[in-house]
């Protein structure tokens, strides 16, 4: 799987072999064609802001977008999905400090929930409804927590 991470933010101290490495977990574990490519960019209030009116229509900064490419799907139980671009992932760091601070737990912590969280929209998982987002939130959560197990 080709992932690139580029911190774009200027917040120091971001792990991006480790968002590299949750990523790349992610997509092995949803059956991700081998192949496919996910760009991850961690950008500052300003950027993110810019990027959330333009998309969204929402002022401020928010947390994480997902801009899906070739909108692949969680491949089939022992296959994979179709070769191709998954997206992009963008996370604001300073708005993920917030609200790890809030949430009682670490900055990078967050960053990795953001991420997971990234990619299942791209792969087409929503959570406007509340049968999406118990589904969503649930293997979002199995995810990130199988990942830091096995870290």
């Amino acid at each position: 799987m080709s992932i690139e991470v580029n911190d774009e933010s200027g917040v120091p101290g971001t792990d991006v072999e480790e968002l590299s490495a949750l990523a790349g977990y992610v997509l092995q574990e949803m059956r991700v064609h081998p192949q496919a490519e996910l760009s991850i960019l961690l950008v500052d209030e300003d950027v993110m802001s810019d990027l959330h009116v333009r998309w969204m229509d929402e002022p401020g900064p928010t947390d994480v977008l997902s801009f899906p490419m070739d909108e692949l799907r969680p491949g089939p139980e022992g296959g994979t999905s179709a070769e191709g671009t998954l997206g992009d992932v963008v996370l604001c760091p300073t708005v993920a400090a917030t609200q790890a601070r809030t949430a009682g737990h670490s900055t990078a912590e967050e960053l990795g929930l953001l991420t997971v969280h990234g990619i299942l929209h791209l792969l087409g998982y929503d959570h406007a409804e509340p049968e999406e987002e118990k589904e969503m939130f649930s293997l979002q959560r199995r995810l990130l927590l199988t990942f830091l197990a096995g870290r």
